[in-house]
């Protein structure tokens, strides 16, 4: 099933790397923060990815365009210009890359790709958020629910320890927890296509009249995911991610 992925905001709340290069191209590793989000639903079969670009997108673009080479050794003959890759473990994903404007939002970013994602469901998910999501039990649920659209409720960790108090007496202590109580949007939606409709524009955001105007006619279900889930908005984020991969701790 295809997967639309937003890639195309400013990002300015990670501006020590946004003033260089898009959000999703902060690196995880060695590979950026997109390429890892792409993989949990290559994982599960899902290889055909729609990106959504607009802020710096010929950064995301160069990537992918030069990707092989980025990724392997090759020999390069100068006179006459041929390449021979040496090691060609490359993944077999499709990509298809749309600039969908600078200043275009979240709502018309998907909009603007109509016309690729046909008259079928397909994914939809944010360039900048991990999660050890069950791709397929995310598709099930959404297929045997029937409505317009799913999203995938997660219980983010917090920002600060919590403390359990009674009476001035600390019950408990718990270093960033996983908040017990709220679920949030996470992402990793799955729409029908008749939920492009609902947005008119490019000015529409996705969060807000498309999104509450489906929840009104009860055609919004939750998927509700208890396990690891991190989004980027931050270099603090970013630097637990990169400290997740570099210790092989990482769930995702």
């Amino acid at each position: 099933m295809k997967v639309v992925i937003l890639a195309g905001g400013f990002g300015t709340r990670l501006s020590e790397f946004t003033d260089v290069i898009p959000k999703p191209m902060a690196k995880v590793g060695d590979k950026p923060i997109i390429w890892h989000v792409m993989n949990i639903f290559a994982k599960y079969g899902h290889n055909d990815f729609y990106i959504a670009c607009g802020y710096k997108s010929e950064v995301i673009k160069d990537y992918f365009l030069n990707y092989r080479s980025l990724n392997s050794d090759f020999s390069i003959d100068l006179s006459n210009g041929q390449i021979k890759i040496h090691n060609n473990e490359t993944e077999d994903w499709k990509i298809t890359l749309v600039d969908t404007g600078r200043d275009t939002m979240t709502g018309g970013r998907v909009k603007r790709l109509q016309r690729y994602v046909d008259n079928d469901k397909f994914f939809l998910t944010y360039g900048d958020g991990l999660a050890d999501i069950d791709i397929n039990s995310l598709l099930d649920f959404h297929v045997n629910h029937k409505k317009l659209a799913t999203v995938t409720a997660v219980r983010p960790a917090a920002r600060f320890g919590e403390l359990n108090i009674k009476d001035n007496v600390v019950k408990t202590f718990q270093e960033k927890p996983q908040i017990t109580q709220g679920w949030i949007n996470g992402g990793f939606f799955v729409l029908e296509s008749e939920f492009l409709d609902f947005i008119k524009g490019d000015a529409t955001v996705l969060e807000k009249e498309p999104l509450e105007k489906v929840t009104s006619m009860g055609e919004l279900m939750a998927y509700t995911h208890e396990g690891f889930w991190q989004c980027m908005d931050t270099k603090r984020d970013l630097d637990l991610l990169n400290e997740m991969w570099s210790s092989k701790t990482n769930p995702w």
